[in-house]
């Protein structure tokens, strides 16, 4: 199978899906990551890609698309602009399973990648796609103002008892990214958090998804 991951921000694919990503490279399933912004500092562009790329290789992740579009700046990017290069990524890998950010996350950026994403994925255009599954991530999911349209609620669950360290490790890798606990973007707080969800299902660590299309 094609795995395809979009993420609004460097780091966000692994908080929210890095311990799957690995699970699914480990089984032998080929992992993509689409990472749709950068800031407008290019030393610090590629100094973040560089610490995604290390990050992807420790998750066995086959290929990753850096798009470049303005970060923060989604809400005012052309639909337009924003659409044709995500169907691009689509296109090209006619993936199997999709995760995509949750709409209703703090940054704004990820609403839009999720619409974006949404679109690309119509299910006419993409008879080969499975799922499409929605992630949480720290500091955003949890931080928005808590309505019941912007609430994360998950209806699946990826044991990631075997990958969490890797995903750490992966984590780990974002120095520009990685804070200290209690900050959420922390590696203590995503191991609580992955022991939560597991406990929610009765394995160690989990990551929990919400469930936006599936065909059997």
């Amino acid at each position: 199978m094609k795995i395809l991951v979009f993420a609004p921000h460097n780091d966000d694919e692994v908080l929210g899906v890095g311990g799957t990503m690995a699970k699914y490279s480990k089984l032998g399933h080929e992992v993509y990551v689409c990472e749709v912004t950068s800031g407008d500092n290019p030393e610090r562009v590629k100094l973040i890609q560089e610490e995604a790329l290390k990050a992807h290789k420790l998750l066995g992740v086959k290929e990753t698309f850096f798009l470049g579009l303005p970060v923060i700046q989604l809400r005012h990017t052309p639909t337009v602009n924003i659409n044709s290069k995500i169907l691009e990524v689509v296109e090209k890998i006619k993936p199997n399973i999709v995760f995509i950010p949750h709409k209703g996350d703090m940054n704004f950026d990820h609403a839009e990648v999720t619409y974006s994403a949404m679109v690309a994925l119509r299910p006419f255009n993409n008879p080969q796609l499975k799922a499409i599954y929605a992630y949480e991530t720290l500091s955003e999911t949890e931080w928005n103002t808590p309505t019941v349209d912007n609430a994360f609620i998950p209806n699946v669950w990826s044991d990631i008892t075997d990958t969490i360290g890797l995903k750490l490790k992966a984590m780990d890798c974002f120095k520009t990214q990685i804070k200290q606990f209690p900050h959420p973007r922390s590696l203590d707080a995503i191991e609580a958090l992955s022991k939560f969800r597991g406990s929610t299902v009765c394995v160690e660590n989990a990551e929990s998804f919400m469930l936006m299309r599936s065909i059997l």
